[in-house]
């Protein structure tokens, strides 16, 4: 009887060593993120993060293909032992079942990958050395024929295969359990109840009364109950090595067990190994035994003596209902399906049976054939065969005779592979639970790879992992995780291992689905926070679906922790190009281009409703796009070709796009209100502390005009501190007007004060620079490196009241506001053939698009240095952001969301950008704001005694001044404006002077 041992659920200690290897190569990045998934996730979630380490040694030429295939097939075993290991009583009943169902999984998908390696990655040794013998044996001829012969070679690999497949299950058994196939008491295979019985002369007349193995048969009788059992246990634990493709252990059992006579019919032809391929060849080594006898008795001759006894066997046993698995060991020797399949209880044994008899009868006809040659041979040269080798004259589908085989087993034998495969679907032939086991999705897989029908086989994974086509719901995987991810390193490796005669038939489906299935594991891997693992699955994507998903996973992130954040970007930066040059891989500057421009798009979740507030969505809009600028002030890691140079032109881009910002968001921010533009003023915060390092490589890059774009970055920053000081002293003087003048006390006064001066310097400096003004000396492209003969404007605005509230527009104000564009712009509309195209946006019904064109002349466009005002586009637009357009509704301004300008070329394209345009509108609508704050700042301090004498005359001065040319920039009604305030300014300064002189003479 078996040995019993003891089961533990404790896990193996060794377990963890070996989780851990195949990684020595990797990215650190990818290592750490490998050790954070580990200790998050459970056991069965850890497949991720090691197929990852695993692929990615591959991708880098550390490992090759077909050892990747089997470390992937290790994998999957040693994370299933884990998890049978843990299901073991100590979680609740649905738990342990949904471990067990994961960890046979992946035994399932452990089996798919040995496959692949079978049919792909192990190679054919043909090196045999000094073990050729010749003449040849039948060993050496069919070891040949099996190398030729496609199919041959295939049922060999898959016997190979299933026998690997049931020797690593009892090795299981042995590691687990404690005992194992095969390990039995010494002669425990001797009939000792029988012989006491005989002894005793007590049994009964359906008892044997000989002791030798033939006596059941011969004497058609039976042995004691408890010694059929107990041979019966023999026989099945036989079946299993046989099964498992260990002859020598089974043979060893039947030895121990007492039946050394069993061992020799397990080794019958001479006791060699009748297995056709190369190891057994090796095994036995230059046979001259073998190669005496088949001079003698002709090719094949006892080989097939062997299996005709093996069959009568397997037909006597089974007639006399001696035990199923006794003649299943006989029939498996002789291809004799009829008595096989019946022990055959899974898909893996019954596949076994078929392919191994196929085989077999294959190399047996061979033999015939090859036979046949020879006799014909010998006739030819004028000998006489003898008896043994006149096989010509005999019929392979004979029934009788030593040299043939009879009509049932070759009838029983499948035609091709799809035959094959459809016994196995046969309820007729297997068990039940066979024909269940073609329906798994693992054994489907097997099968088409061996059929080859990778085409099929695509569709399955496509169909298993990808949403359906009426899925609405976006590109969210569906499937099991597990099978998602196998399906994307399936596709991965298909695409590198098979043969390239044999990957024509099928590389454009390969690589569309394959991207498909790659897709959506990249997905799967974003929705389950493994963002550093996507970069590995990405980086073999097609170039415009690798930048579309990680547009797709920034955009999602864009308000995640700078450390998710982070992940995103060094997984790219880690696993793709920065620069485009490589075809097959897309490039991170693509990708940052496109989140960049997809930043600034009017979406329908930021874009504004009709509320109390409509300022608040304008901001958190702001916010989303200056956010989004953060991609670029990361530090890219120094294990990247050019860490250094990336560095700087992710801050020479994030330098131009701010400042695209700081002008859209300046033109937002400029009514009078205590609330922060708070997407400018994070956009200084991301740019603070890039810009303290060294600059003399950023400077080196010509092609984003660093040094102009640092001067802007500079003139925004000094810009937005005034406006911050401003706004911080409206804040105290409107909390200070909730006040009573006499309960306000001293220090809140002084307080108001300091602001109110902090705010008037800061802005009054900014105003009086003399050699560098605010926003100007910007050199514009030379006239022959320009196609164009056009400037275009074009944004995105919605209307906007007075009061705060927005108006709807409607085909009336729309066309309003087209005639009162062009309009404004007087005899040049027509001298520079000035177009207005006003249009309500199809995605949201309270915004605009407004696109202005003209034609581009010397000093507005044209030439070294553009006008510093903006020319005539930024002039028409200027009035209509300050609500000050005439024949248009009084009181409606534009307030923009999206501002570009461009050159275009007679062809209508976009050629390049015309940022003076923009420049220049910013400094029509914000300087004239900035002098009108500092005034009213001016009429606070009015009251002082220091007052009157330090901020007298300076502004009027300065407005007045030819030099500045700032009165340009001011419209009619903020001149207005402008002089009503220095007149309130004035009486102010009056009253304080005249009570103070008051108050001089009653002291």
């Amino acid at each position: 009887m078996k040995k019993k041992g003891t089961y533990s659920d404790k896990k193996s200690p060794q377990f963890e060593d070996r989780l851990g290897t195949g990684t020595q190569s990797l990215h650190p990045f990818l290592k750490t993120a490998k050790e954070e998934a580990d200790e998050i996730s459970d056991s069965g979630e850890t497949t991720f993060a090691r197929f990852a380490s695993i692929l990615d040694s591959s991708l880098q030429g550390f490992i090759s293909f077909p050892d990747l295939i089997l470390q992937f097939e290790n994998t999957c075993r040693e994370v299933s032992e884990l998890l049978r290991e843990e299901a073991t009583g100590r979680h609740r009943v649905i738990e342990d079942r949904f471990m067990r169902q994961k960890a046979q999984m992946l035994l399932d998908e452990a089996a798919t990958w040995s496959l692949l390696w079978y049919l792909f990655g192990k190679g054919i040794e043909d090196n045999l050395g000094d073990i050729i013998v010749s003449p040849s044996t039948s060993q050496q001829e069919v070891r040949d024929f099996v190398m030729l012969d496609h199919t041959a070679q295939l049922c060999l690999r898959v016997v190979q295969w299933l026998e690997d497949l049931a020797s690593k299950a009892v090795d299981f058994d042995k590691k687990v359990k404690g005992w194992y196939t095969g390990s039995y008491l010494h002669k425990s295979g001797v009939w000792h109840q029988t012989q006491r019985l005989l002894r005793k002369k007590s049994g009964s007349s359906m008892l044997v009364h000989h002791l030798d193995f033939d006596a059941p048969t011969r004497e058609q009788a039976r042995i004691h109950p408890e010694d059929q059992k107990q041979e019966q246990a023999l026989l099945e634990d036989v079946w299993v090595l046989l099964r498992a493709g260990r002859l020598k252990e089974a043979c060893d059992l039947c030895r121990s067990a007492g039946q050394a006579w069993r061992a020799a019919t397990l080794c019958g032809n001479g006791g060699y190994d009748a297995c056709p391929s190369i190891e057994a060849l090796r095994k036995m080594g230059k046979n001259r035994t073998l190669q005496a006898i088949e001079l003698e008795s002709g090719l094949g001759y006892q080989r097939r003596l062997w299996k005709w006894s093996c069959y009568c066997a397997s037909e006597k046993i089974s007639e006399q209902d001696a035990g199923r698995y006794e003649a299943a060991i006989f029939a498996a020797q002789c291809s004799n399906l009829k008595r096989l399949l019946p022990v055959c209880t899974d898909w893996e044994s019954a596949c076994w049976a078929l392919v191994k008899s196929w085989l077999d009868i294959q190399v047996d006809l061979e033999l015939v054939r090859l036979q046949q040659s020879k006799s014909e041979q010998i006739k030819n040269n004028g000998a006489e065969p003898d008896g043994n080798d006149a096989l010509g004259d005999l019929s392979m589908e004979g029934s009788s005779g030593p040299d043939v085989w009879p009509r049932q087993v070759l009838d029983q034998q499948p035609r091709d592979i799809q035959t094959l495969f459809q016994k196995l679907h046969s309820g007729d032939l297997v068990p039940e639970a066979v024909c269940r086991g073609c329906k798994e999705q693992h054994r489907q897989i097997e099968m088409n790879l061996m059929v080859g029908d990778v085409s099929h086989l695509l569709d399955l994974l496509r169909a298993w992992i990808t949403p359906p086509s009426n899925d609405n719901t976006g590109s969210r995987p569906h499937g099991h995780p597990q099978m998602i991810r196998f399906g994307a390193h399936l596709v991965l490796v298909l695409r590198h291992i098979l043969p390239d005669d044999v990957k024509d038939a099928f590389q454009e489906k390969l690589q569309l689905i394959g991207d498909l299935i790659l897709n959506t594991y990249a997905i799967f891997l974003f929705t389950q926070r493994r963002e550093e693992l996507v970069g590995v699955y990405a980086s073999q994507l097609a170039p415009y679906l690798c930048v579309e998903l990680y547009v797709h996973m920034m955009e999602l992130r864009l308000n995640d922790s700078v450390h998710v954040k982070y992940k995103i970007f060094r997984s790219a930066m880690e696993y793709l190009p920065f620069f485009p040059g490589e075809a097959s891989k897309g490039c991170v500057s693509e990708i940052l281009d496109r989140v960049l421009m997809r930043s600034r798009e009017v979406k329908p979740s930021t874009r504004h409703v009709k509320t109390e507030d409509p300022g608040e969505q304008h901001r958190e809009g702001c916010l989303e796009k200056a956010t989004t600028v953060q991609w670029l002030c990361f530090t890219p890691p120094s294990t990247i070709s050019d860490s250094e140079l990336v560095k700087a032109e992710l801050l020479a881009r994030a330098l131009q796009h701010s400042n695209i910002l700081f002008r859209e968001f300046a033109l937002i921010s400029i009514w009078r209100t205590t609330k922060m533009p708070v997407g400018a003023h994070m956009l200084l915060s991301y740019l603070a502390e890039p810009l303290k390092q060294p600059t003399e490589l950023l400077l080196s890059l010509e092609h984003h005009n660093v040094s102009e774009n640092l001067k802007e970055f500079q003139d925004w920053r000094e810009y937005y501190a005034c406006d911050a000081l401003y706004r911080n002293w409206l804040k105290i003087e409107m909390d200070n007007e909730d006040v009573s003048p006499i309960e306000l006390s001293s220090e809140e006064r002084e307080k108001a004060a300091v602001a109110a001066r902090q705010a008037l310097n800061a802005s009054l400096s900014l105003l009086e620079r003399k050699y560098t003004p605010w926003l100007t000396g910007i050199q514009d492209m030379p006239q022959d490196t320009i196609e164009g003969e056009w400037l275009e404007l074009d944004g995105i605005a919605m209307f906007r009241l007075s009061s705060g509230d927005c108006l709807q527009p409607d085909a009336t104000a729309c066309t309003a506001l087209t005639s009162a564009l062009y309009a404004c712009a007087g005899e040049l509309a027509t001298e520079r053939q000035l177009s207005v195209d006003i249009s309500i946006c199809t995605g949201d019904e309270y915004c605009i698009n407004v696109v202005l064109r003209c034609t581009a002349l010397k000093g507005d466009g044209i030439g070294p240095c553009t006008a510093e005002d903006g020319g005539l586009l930024a002039s028409v637009m200027a009035a209509a952001f300050k609500g000050e357009l005439e024949h248009f509704e009084e009181g409606v301004a534009l307030e923009v969301f999206q501002l570009d300008a461009s050159y275009i070329n007679k062809e209508g394209f976009r050629e390049a950008p015309a940022k003076f345009i923009v420049q220049g509108l910013c400094r029509r609508c914000c300087i004239p704001e900035l002098i009108l704050r500092c005034m009213q700042i001016r009429i606070s301090l009015a009251d002082l005694p220091d007052g009157v004498h330090q901020f007298h005359n300076e502004l009027v001065e300065l407005i007045a001044s030819p030099d500045s040319g700032l009165h340009r920039l001011f419209s009619q009604q903020q001149l207005q404006e402008f002089l009503l305030l220095e007149r309130e300014f004035c009486i102010r300064s009056m009253e304080a002077e005249e009570e103070s002189s008051i108050d001089a003479t009653s002291y």
